[in-house]
């Protein structure tokens, strides 16, 4: 069994997280780190800590998931190791590439399991997607393209919008789970530059992002995400010498290539394989999904758009 302590009772956690954790049956929520004990309240039988010194000092604690906003990731991740726990972090990894590879340093030192969640990577269709342009069904990959595009997010995220927080806007917050994407496709972004604007709102983070990859294996991606469309859109199609791949909407919708249609939805709770995956990872010594190695590749692709 592995006992977690979740960081932050927000958003991710309270819908998808902790929810995750009661269901997992090799998983026990244990304790909780917040600054309002107050809203511990909806877990009984929990321990409740506002410092995260004292929490870690507990022996039973085995797992720590960090989700606090990305200002604290680096510094809370570390601690969490160096207390001897398996860390869990929410992405981005870090305010920038330098501090999100002293994490994965720490985690490598450490000899404790560090995971980032990039939960996607666990979505039946990307994997099958990955599977399929492995075997050429759409000849050699040339361009993969992914646009989210939204509203500004609710109050509810508000830390969001501060740059000392959040590090950066829609690229720090859903396009790192695009490029993720496309770094599990493709592999190795070698190179990479993008635009940042302000264009209908006026806040301390950008409110539209637009990158472009340059992949080792020749595949050339580009995502754009934005807080300034009411207009939804989750798209994320990718095309190559002999075809097309279509796997938009990635949770919901079916994979598409060619004439074929596969339907392979993810889990209702799409933070529950993770947790799922991490234990595994801890109790059976099986793959991480997402290793601190690998997640720093999104750093490595977010701060040369941010230079």
């Amino acid at each position: 069994m592995l006992k977690w302590l979740v960081i932050g009772i927000g958003d991710i956690t309270t819908k998808r997280v902790i929810p995750a954790i009661l269901a997992e049956p090799r998983s026990a929520l244990y304790g909780v780190l917040t600054r309002n004990p107050e809203k511990a309240t909806a877990y009984p039988g929990v321990r409740v800590w506002t410092s995260l010194d004292e929490a870690l000092k507990d022996s039973a604690i085995d797992a720590v998931y960090v989700a606090s906003p990305v200002r604290f990731h680096g510094e809370q991740t570390i601690a969490g190791l160096r207390a001897g726990k398996h860390v869990l972090c929410e992405k981005p990894v870090a305010m920038n590439y330098a501090e999100a590879r002293s994490m994965a340093e720490a985690g490598s030192r450490s000899g404790r399991v560090l995971g980032i969640a990039y939960f996607r990577r666990l979505f039946p269709k990307l994997i099958r997607a990955r599977q399929l342009l492995a075997e050429g069904v759409i000849g050699q990959p040339v361009l993969a393209q992914a646009n989210c595009h939204g509203w500004l997010e609710s109050e509810e995220r508000g830390w969001l919008r501060d740059p000392a927080l959040a590090g950066g806007g829609p690229l720090y917050d859903i396009a790192s789970h695009r490029i993720d994407a496309m770094n599990f496709l493709f592999g190795e972004p070698v190179r990479a530059t993008g635009l940042r604007s302000n264009t209908v709102h006026q806040m301390g983070v950008e409110d539209n992002a637009t990158v472009v990859i340059d992949y080792a294996c020749g595949v050339r991606g580009m995502v754009d995400v934005r807080w300034n469309s009411h207009i939804r859109r989750d798209e994320f199609r990718i095309f190559g010498a002999d075809g097309e791949m279509n796997l938009t909407h990635l949770q919901e919708a079916p994979l598409r290539y060619g004439d074929v249609l596969e339907s392979l939805p993810s889990h209702p709770n799409v933070h529950y394989p993770l947790i799922e995956n991490f234990a595994a990872a801890v109790l059976d010594g099986a793959p991480v999904a997402c290793t601190a190695d690998a997640a720093i590749l999104t750093d490595w692709v977010t701060e040369q758009v941010m230079n």
